[in-house]
């Protein structure tokens, strides 16, 4: 049993403690905090590691749940988002294959971040064929006791892991570039993603 934050289009250190878990407890009462991948995802594209930010609307108050956060759809970024996906995986070897899965992602103007990212997931939990019981949390607990994994959502964590390489589409010009979005392993490496999770050798 896993504690998780809920995020967009989840790292792929994130994908890995889910494919190893037997139940995930997603957390939901927690306070929004900023430049974490609650509303960002990173890429590859043709400039290197990318970038894909949901604008959210600003609030008033000091701290706002997570929950209560309303995207913001003023500047078409959902649009943007599947133009720049194009652009960097249309020549991946699984683009095709998964694209149609992904659109209501960027089609369906979903009111609040939190479902947002559990559609996301949802999404990539069929793209991955894995079924996992998960649940939400009722109240924040800053020591649970179970295994804390919200630290993965943090954009620059403490801790650095060695992910295995894998084919990335634009390698040849900026190298290997370890746990970006689940997407990147998706679109390269399609039904082998969930075995490349899988055997993964992270201790956390």
């Amino acid at each position: 049993m896993i504690l998780l934050q809920p995020t967009y289009f989840s790292s792929i250190l994130q994908y890995v403690a889910i494919a190893n878990a037997d139940e995930i407890i997603f957390e939901t009462e927690d306070n929004f905090q900023k430049q974490t991948y609650r509303n960002r995802c990173h890429i590859y594209t043709a400039q290197g590691k990318q970038l894909l930010n949901v604008p959210v609307q600003h609030t008033k108050e000091i701290k706002q749940k997570t929950k209560d956060v309303i995207i913001d759809y003023k500047d078409d970024w959902h649009k943007q988002q599947l133009k720049t996906l194009k652009t960097a995986y249309s020549s991946s070897p699984f683009y095709e294959f998964y694209i149609d899965d992904l659109l209501p992602v960027f089609e369906k103007k979903v009111h609040f971040l939190l479902d947002l990212n559990f559609l996301a997931h949802e999404i990539i939990m069929d793209a991955l064929q894995l079924e996992i019981p998960r649940k939400k949390t009722t109240e924040y607990e800053k020591e649970p006791n179970i295994m804390d994994l919200r630290f993965l959502a943090e954009d620059k964590p403490k801790i650095t892991y060695n992910l295995a390489r894998y084919i990335q589409v634009f390698s040849e010009n900026y190298g290997f570039i370890p746990n970006l979005s689940i997407l990147d392993l998706l679109f390269m490496e399609g039904p082998n993603a969930l075995n490349y999770l899988e055997t993964q050798k992270i201790i956390f």
